[in-house]
């Protein structure tokens, strides 16, 4: 079977997702972990749509800079076989 590590650890980080409707209608989305991925919608689709794209960069930029990442589930990109399957991103 064909393992995507990254679109897996997208796809579980974002499984753990807690949002919140705000009192103007509009909603909040923050992944525990993630520290600072947090995004904002006037819908919850559009919170949700947001919440992917900020993890996506905070993943992309963390990993060009050499930052670890918090580990969720059995997704670790911090391990080396990660790493390396990663590398010809």
């Amino acid at each position: 079977m064909l393992k995507f590590v990254l679109t897996g650890y997208i796809e579980e980080a974002l499984s753990q997702a807690e949002y919140e409707k705000l009192e103007d209608g509009s909603y909040s989305g923050r992944i525990p972990g993630c520290k600072g991925v947090i995004a904002f919608g006037g819908t919850l689709r559009e919170c949700e749509n947001e919440l992917r794209s900020t993890l996506e960069d905070w993943l992309l930029l963390g990993l060009k800079l050499g930052h670890p990442h918090p580990v969720i589930e059995a997704y670790d990109l911090n391990r080396e076989t990660a790493n390396e399957q990663l590398a010809a991103v």
